[in-house]
């Protein structure tokens, strides 16, 4: 199957180059993209006129958490949190143990959808069902392929509900790797033992994987670890052979000192920020500075909006942050980096989105990070394609029927409410 994109005004991704082309798309895991001049005499499955619009590569998630895709609207907790140990402790850590399998999997399609309406194709996600944890990432794995979003998955292994719960994540972590592009997600420092911790970097070691772990989200993060281990987050992290890995991704990373930032921007490892959750929980600012440019961006669940979260990322930081227009697109982008880097399948060249952007002044390479910043929405994307395949068409999923989906999700979501 081939699809033909006529008289497109194309932007590289890398370079921001405006051309005028016809783009012939080649289906499949790393299919081509083939730039021509003339389409008069291209025979393709699927041939769509796409002028004044603006076609780009698709967006990708770099840090989400599928499992709270059925929070929007829930109960409130029955004691308001003062900090954010209790925001866990009353809210996520409540709702997490309350999925089930049809919970995991609607929380999982209503994620897969919601990235594909907001133009991504690829979503890496840290999952969470401590009462539901084999088996877990096969139907969260399921459910995305269905909708047609490439992912990389981890399952959260913690201690916080025992060290038979935290086995259980080991078991269901390798389970999966052995069949499957996938990470080694860890909770957090203050949740992970010494002796879980080494096995997760085992595992990470046995099957060439990476470590997908928040950390220095909150001071407690690093008060729980000067207390009891006598090191602060990052250097416990080091000295296990977690930042070793390529594959490694650093959630947060807000209350760092120098040493750690110095031993991050050293080493393999690459930082996702989420601003908008920050803000959420009340736990400070991110600031990039001395902290090289392996930095990536991520919603942790809040949305599925990626453009959301760059521009948020940038007003934000106006106040706290060394960020710019450029690095702000940078940090939006380097997720494909970290992709192609690492060998991960699923973001080629032929995943690419349509944009659909009704501007009253002109866009063109000369101003697109303004407009980036400024102007771009989720509204603004008309079409997705996914290895080289159609999964949203005039802003309708193609693989899926989404009435049934939201069908499903809202019968979920009620059976979850109702166990709160």
């Amino acid at each position: 199957m081939s699809i033909l994109l006529k008289n497109a005004t194309y932007i590289d991704w890398e370079t921001l180059q405006f051309s005028s082309t016809h783009i012939l798309i080649e289906e499949g895991l790393d299919g081509k993209l083939t730039f021509l001049d003339d389409s008069s005499q291209v025979k393709a499955d699927t041939i769509l006129d796409v002028k004044g619009q603006f076609v780009t590569k698709s967006f990708a998630v770099g840090h989400h958490h599928a499992y709270s895709a059925l929070s929007r609207g829930m109960p409130a907790p029955a004691k308001s949190p003062t900090n954010f140990y209790e925001v866990l402790q009353y809210i996520w850590w409540n709702l997490d143990k309350s999925l089930d399998k049809n919970m995991v999997e609607a929380s999982a399609l209503a994620t897969a959808v919601a990235s594909a309406k907001a133009g991504s194709t690829f979503v890496i996600d840290h999952h969470a069902s401590p009462n539901y944890i084999e088996g877990s990432l096969e139907i969260m794995a399921k459910a995305f392929d269905k909708v047609g979003v490439s992912h990389l998955l981890c399952y959260e292994i913690t201690d916080r509900d025992g060290l038979e719960k935290a086995q259980q994540g080991l078991d269901e972590t390798e389970k999966y790797l052995q069949n499957n592009q996938a990470l080694v997600g860890l909770h957090a420092s203050f949740t992970v033992g010494d002796d879980t911790l080494k096995k997760s970097v085992d595992l990470m070691e046995k099957y060439d994987s990476g470590i997908h772990i928040h950390v220095a989200e909150d001071r407690y993060d690093q008060e729980h670890s000067k207390q009891h281990y006598h090191k602060r987050v990052v250097k416990r992290l080091n000295d296990f052979g977690v930042l070793d890995s390529d594959k490694t991704i650093l959630g947060h990373c807000l209350h760092l000192d120098a040493n750690e930032k110095e031993l991050i921007r050293n080493s393999k490892a690459y930082i996702v920020q989420n601003t908008e959750s920050n803000l959420n929980n009340n736990v400070g600012y991110f600031n990039a500075e001395g902290l090289g440019n392996r930095l990536i961006l991520g919603t942790d669940g809040m949305h599925s909006d990626m453009l959301r979260s760059a521009q948020a990322a940038f007003f934000v930081g106006q106040g706290f942050d060394t960020i710019t227009y450029p690095s702000s697109y940078e940090r939006f982008r380097n997720v494909h980096r970290y992709l192609a880097k690492n060998t991960f399948k699923g973001d080629g060249a032929n995943n690419l989105v349509v944009l659909d952007y009704d501007s009253p002044t002109a866009m063109n390479e000369a101003n697109f990070l303004g407009h980036f910043i400024f102007g771009l929405r989720a509204a603004h994307v008309k079409h997705v394609i996914s290895n080289g395949e159609f999964i949203v068409k005039n802003q309708m999923l193609q693989k899926v029927n989404e009435a049934e989906i939201q069908a499903f999700t809202k019968e979920q979501a009620k059976r979850l409410w109702e166990s709160l």
